[in-house]
């Protein structure tokens, strides 16, 4: 069963109660906005955690031991991750199933990162933020301003818009349900270049960040 842990800290984007059958937008970054991805190697952990509880198998442990599987729970519609932050764009089947994913992940990341870079404490700003995606159009808004957030947007290795363009293919990253509003890949990439019409998204989406 996923846990029921509730988030305890203030702010209106930091849930406390996640419902069942819902899209979601979680971001995070780095405590007094430091890296959290200096080297490519950290990307590439970070990645391989979500892998981990997301895939279409169980994954085991050295020990033999199953992780939480989530992926019947939880589908990863898009991501990307940046120096200082990430963003992961979901949709929950269950209740409360993304909080134990962000603590597995993020938490198993966080002592990685400690060790490796020989600190303690915290790496992230806070638990994670999250926003209610409620409307067909503001889901489309978010895909586009998550694939976006690298200024060389298209080569960035580091998104899920390969998966978007059929470059990359994975089971843990599904985007189906977002590429299902779009005719085809090139209409989804005209909608991510059609700049002017960005912009008169933008600032409905950083009204509902948590930072805005």
């Amino acid at each position: 069963m996923c846990s029921s842990i509730q988030l305890d800290m203030p702010g209106r984007n930091i849930e406390k109660i996640y419902l069942a059958d819902t899209y979601y937008h979680l971001y995070n970054r780095g405590i007094n906005k430091g890296a959290i991805f200096p080297v490519k190697q950290d990307y590439a952990v970070f990645l391989n955690l979500l892998k981990r509880y997301l895939d279409t198998k169980p994954v085991k442990d050295n020990k033999g031991r199953e992780y939480e599987w989530l992926h019947k729970k939880i589908e990863l519609l898009a991501f990307c991750l940046m120096p200082t932050h990430y963003h992961l764009l979901v949709y929950q089947h269950k209740p409360e199933c993304i909080t134990s994913l962000i603590r597995a992940v993020a938490g198993a990341y966080t002592i990685y990162f400690n060790k490796k870079y020989n600190r303690r404490g915290p790496l992230f700003e806070s638990r994670f933020r999250a926003t209610v995606i409620n409307r067909d159009e503001y889901l489309e808004h978010i895909s586009r301003y998550i694939h976006l957030n690298p200024s060389n947007y298209r080569g960035w290795e580091y998104s899920s818009l390969p998966y978007y363009l059929k470059k990359r293919q994975a089971g843990w990253v599904q985007p189906k349900r977002i590429m299902g509003l779009f005719r085809n890949e090139d209409e989804y990439m005209e909608f991510l270049g059609d700049y002017r019409e960005y912009k008169r998204s933008l600032e409905l989406i950083k009204s509902e960040l948590a930072d805005s």
